[in-house]
C-alpha cells in the first residue's frame, strides 16, 4: 500500500510540475522576468559606477558582493559540517590501543 501512495504521490508531482513548465515563456521572450529593468540598468550602467572593464566582475564585486560572500560563507560551513559528521571517531593512538 505504501508503494502505492508513493507512486500516486511521485505521478502528481511530476504532472504539476509540468503544467507549471508548460506555462513558462519561452526562452529568450521578451516576456520572460529574466528581461526586466534590473538587467537593463546592469548592462547600461555597470561599467561607469562600477569602474570595471568587464561587467560581469563588476556585477559580482560590486553590486553583488554582499550576497556572494554570504554564499561562499554558507559553502564553506556545510563543507565543515560534513567533515565532522565524516569523520573517524578518535585518533591514530586510540586506535592502535584497542
Amino acid at each position: 500500500m505504501r508503494k502505492i501512495a508513493s507512486a500516486v504521490l511521485t505521478l502528481s508531482l511530476i504532472g504539476i510540475l509540468l503544467v507549471a513548465v508548460a506555462q513558462l515563456p519561452e526562452f529568450g521572450s521578451e516576456y520572460s522576468p529574466a528581461h526586466n529593468y534590473v538587467s537593463r540598468a546592469y548592462l547600461e550602467e555597470a561599467m561607469h559606477e562600477t569602474g570595471a572593464m568587464n561587467i560581469i566582475t563588476g556585477i559580482i564585486l560590486d553590486y553583488r558582493a554582499f550576497d556572494t560572500f554570504i554564499e561562499a560563507t554558507v559553502m564553506f560551513t556545510g563543507t565543515i559540517a560534513v567533515m565532522l559528521l565524516l569523520r573517524k571517531e578518535g585518533g591514530a593512538d586510540e586506535q592502535r590501543n584497542t
